[in-house]
């Protein structure tokens, strides 16, 4: 007879980390792991063909990998059981197997965090808890730097993380003599477009991941997105591959270009191992540490570095520091009372708007868009046109690769959508068309003119953007950062602010039943050259 079961260690979709604390003490002979695809998880929000099939892809290529270390897996996959939830699955085989304790780290998602510990003490089976080690910043570290604070600054924690870290620093001081090179890094492409890009590196689906894609297409054919360009990196040689990758050849102009848009490019200089990082194939100290010995090796400038270190060390564990700090409250924010629902193009790409089609096509079509995509075309146009935020994040956790909660929620409702009503930025991110038309080339391509604000040429991004401001003047007239959008919006005469007010809401009119598209009147010549005045004044913190 063989031993009881001591330990049944739950690894989740989005702990796949070989060196989890969760396995340290690991016994083969006394402890097991516990897997589980559950179809609830794909439903809950609508996820994305593309998104689903990652999740299962990693984590039936990480099963594989254990049992070929001799661990026992007790894996549930998705046509093989019907348990409705990944509570009840759990439930259900604690019943059956009868371990000791359960083992887990700490879940990356509040709910999963109350749910799962609750499904053990139902079953009457202890639950252990470690905390994460992936992360840079524990929760508890964050909770200390934020006490006492209204408002919480990236750029401030962000110093603090180099400091501790010792990351790109000089003794007390940051190289070069200063914290942020954001200043450098916000380049457009001019009329000739990027040029070469080189392809960034593929990993083409092995048999085991075609079998996850034909299941995803039989169990989830409803849902969005295509799975016909489905080629991410799914275990962590495969990871450390895209990052040597991104590496050599994106890293060195990937600050200059990390905020342009291009048609038909949909990766440009970025790195494409966000959604490896979000599952635990890549540490993120193994990403920072290459990236900076790239600077110290003279083969990528540091303004490229310093920016791409700020993304990971900084932005990164500030998103997760305040999504912990602030859930379950910061899912009900809604601090600029935005109820309007989510245009249905959201969900095909099917709009005449040129840089949203781009923005979602490219989303549908990889399950990918890079940050300025996500904040300044996608999320400007939900912000804008005020749809609900809680539909904004149910979105962007729907159909992103590397969206988890943890990460996507604090980014939407904090920095896309200003729910929180300032605590996680300064001021809302809101332009004009103007921005998109600076920063790529999609308004060329565009019968819409982003210099109106009315009439049948009107860019919708531009009505709207006049509406917001003249809807939360009182909010924001007298704001130090964005008091001087607001004295653009003073100069226009009366007239002209009641004729974009007719405008913003005939739009709304027509995408307030989520169904029927925007379309243009035709315009000769679609590109404008005319000065910008009303764009951002900054992208990224």
């Amino acid at each position: 007879m063989p031993p009881p079961l001591r330990h049944l260690v739950v690894v989740l979709g989005d702990q796949l980390d070989p060196g989890s604390p969760a396995f340290e003490g690991f016994d083969p002979e006394r402890d097991a792991v516990w897997m589980a695809e559950v179809a609830h998880e794909a439903t809950q929000v609508w996820s994305s063909k593309p998104r689903i099939a990652l999740f299962l892809a990693a984590m039936r290529r990480f099963r594989d990998a254990l049992r070929a270390r001799g661990i026992t897996v007790h894996y549930r996959a998705l046509d093989a059981h019907a348990a409705p939830t990944l509570e009840a699955a759990l439930e259900e085989d604690l019943g059956r197997l009868r371990p000791q304790a359960v083992l887990a780290l700490t879940p990356g998602e509040w709910r999963l965090s109350r749910s799962l510990p609750a499904a053990c003490a139902r079953a009457g089976v202890p639950w252990i808890e470690r905390d994460d080690t992936h992360f840079l910043c524990s929760r508890e570290t964050f909770a200390r730097w934020a006490r006492g604070r209204r408002e919480y600054r990236m750029e401030f924690f962000y110093r603090e993380m180099r400091r501790w870290h010792g990351v790109l620093m000089d003794g007390e001081q940051p190289v070069g003599g200063r914290w942020n090179f954001d200043a450098e890094n916000r380049e457009a492409f001019d009329a000739r477009g990027p040029g070469f890009l080189p392809a960034p590196r593929r990993f083409l689906p092995d048999d085991s991941t075609r079998e996850v894609l034909a299941l995803v297409e039989r169990r989830f054919p409803g849902h969005p997105g295509s799975l016909a360009q489905f080629d991410w990196p799914l275990d962590p040689a495969q990871a450390e591959a895209a990052l040597q990758d991104f590496i050599a050849h994106r890293l060195p102009l990937f600050g200059r270009w990390q905020d342009a848009m291009w048609t038909g490019e949909p990766w440009l200089y970025h790195s494409r191992i966000s959604a490896a990082l979000n599952l635990k194939l890549l540490d993120p100290r193994r990403v920072i540490a290459a990236a900076v010995q790239a600077w110290q090796a003279g083969e990528a400038p540091l303004p490229a570095v310093e920016g791409f270190v700020r993304q990971v060390l900084g932005w990164r564990e500030f998103v997760r520091g305040l999504y912990w700090l602030r859930m379950p409250a910061f899912l009900e924010d809604n601090a600029l009372d935005a109820h309007a629902p989510l245009p249905a193009f959201y969900w095909t790409g099917e709009t005449e708007m040129r840089c949203l089609k781009e923005a979602i096509g490219q989303t549908l079509e990889y399950g990918y868009a890079h940050h300025i995509q996500r904040l300044m075309v996608t999320g400007l146009f939900a912000q804008l046109l005020g749809v609900a935020p809680k539909q904004v994040h149910a979105w962007y956790l729907a159909v992103y690769v590397d969206a988890v909660e943890w990460v996507e929620l604090p980014n939407v409702l904090g920095m896309s959508q200003y729910a929180d009503g300032g605590r996680m930025t300064s001021k809302p991110y809101v332009a004009s068309g103007r921005y998109i038309e600076r920063m790529s080339n999609y308004c060329a391509h565009c019968p819409y003119d982003p210099a109106r604000a009315t009439g049948p040429e009107a860019c919708p991004f531009t009505t709207l953007y006049w509406d917001f401001l003249d809807r939360h003047r009182a909010r924001f007239e007298r704001h130090p950062r964005t008091a001087l959008q607001w004295k653009h919006l003073a100069r226009k005469p009366e007239a002209e602010l009641a004729a974009i007010r007719r405008a913003a809401a005939a739009l709304r009119a027509r995408l307030g039943g989520g169904t029927e598209p925007v379309t243009p009147a035709a315009r000769p010549d679609p590109h404008s050259t005319a000065p910008m005045n009303d764009s951002l004044e900054d992208t990224m913190p």
